[in-house]
């Protein structure tokens, strides 16, 4: 089985992709992401969330290279990332992961200031991704388990956008990921 150090192999090679349509690398997102999340004083295990919530993007199942055709498809990606993840990480880390894009039409039916402040790109794929929640949806997503962190996680994804932003390298966030990881062996 493939170790953490996978991970951050993945983030090295496949993280100079951009992020969808936004004038960001997936790294550069990552990064800033986790920086947020440290900035907030998050618990190791939304940091690491943070830093690893869109590696979906990156991975198919397994681990391959994934397509770069998700910019203008609802691939879902967030549940790619939390099955990937869960052979390091437990719920604490991978449900973040895997709610962070319903957060997002949740967090459109429930603010009306949300809607605002989505990138362009954001807002495009919040229409492939079912656009906002119902409010029957939006009861049911926020009596799941960690709905609230995942709230906290797309907030951070949001604002993790910013070309030339300063962060730690990534081998900043090693202690912290590898002190979140479940052995599995």
């Amino acid at each position: 089985m493939p170790s953490i150090d996978a991970l951050f192999e993945i983030l090295r090679c496949l993280g100079e992709r951009q992020y969808g349509r936004e004038a960001v690398s997936q790294l550069e997102h990552a990064l800033q992401c986790a920086t947020l999340a440290e900035r907030d004083v998050a618990g190791p295990k939304q940091v690491t969330a943070a830093l690893l919530h869109d590696i979906g993007h990156l991975v198919d199942d397994l681990g391959a290279p994934a397509s770069d055709a998700e910019a203008d498809a609802d691939m879902r990606h967030e549940e790619r990332a939390a099955r990937y993840l869960a052979r390091w990480f437990d719920s604490e880390v991978t449900e973040p992961v895997r709610l962070h894009v319903p957060a997002k039409r949740f967090l459109v039916a429930t603010d009306p200031a949300y809607r605002e402040t989505l990138s362009p790109a954001s807002v495009h794929s919040l229409e492939l991704q079912g656009g906002a929640m119902s409010a029957e949806e939006a009861g049911a997503f926020a009596r799941k388990p960690y709905a609230a962190e995942a709230v906290v996680l797309r907030r951070w994804d949001d604002l993790a956008k910013v070309p030339g932003a300063v962060t730690p390298p990534l081998e900043h966030f090693r202690p912290t990921v590898e002190a979140c990881g479940v052995a599995r062996q």
